[in-house]
């Protein structure tokens, strides 16, 4: 079995949550294989290191886990994309919409090195609206984004075009189910 096949009989598939009509793609199963964590850690710092990448964010709250191991294994900081009241000091915040109501993200400003090549990273690139407002967040800091890297990504929600023109890397697509 190819590390791809065995990604995607990693990632469970979740019927009608978080609410009716929604497939959910839960990477947990991912997190319990060690072999197929390492290949996405590996596969997802080859392309920060290709991507000149000298940070790494990860979005609230699964995007962590591989920032975290990517940031880790390149020896670069980890900035972490927050949900609005989870941290203290000094940040940068950002509102966004969703399909079903508004959120909001921040970071710690002083995480941001001015001139920083960021990659972000979440578990799953669906609209890219969450992307699209942590953009933001780097860029008002001083930051560049240096590409969106996730896991699992779903091109029929066409998100390459809303975060365009920065480049979008994922290991494994999923089309509509």
């Amino acid at each position: 079995m190819t590390n791809l096949e065995a990604l995607d009989r990693a990632i469970r598939r979740i019927p009608g949550f978080p609410k009716p009509g929604v497939l959910f793609y839960d990477i947990t199963g991912v997190l319990i294989a060690p072999r197929v964590f390492s290949f996405c850690v590996r596969e997802m710092a080859k392309t920060c290191k290709a991507a000149g990448a000298d940070a790494v964010a990860g979005v609230e709250a699964r995007g962590f886990v591989f920032a975290g191991a990517i940031a880790a294994k390149l020896g670069v900081p980890l900035i972490l994309v927050r949900k609005k009241g989870k941290l203290p000091g000094r940040t940068l915040s950002k509102k966004y919409a969703l399909e079903y109501g508004v959120e909001e993200i921040e970071v710690h400003r002083a995480d941001i090195r001015e001139g920083a090549r960021v990659m972000l990273v979440d578990d799953l690139i669906a609209t890219g609206g969450t992307l699209t407002a942590a953009r933001s967040l780097i860029e008002d800091a001083g930051g560049t984004v240096a590409g969106f890297l996730g896991v699992i990504g779903l091109p029929f929600l066409h998100y390459e075009e809303a975060l365009k023109p920065t480049p979008v890397v994922t290991l494994i697509n999923f089309d509509s189910e």
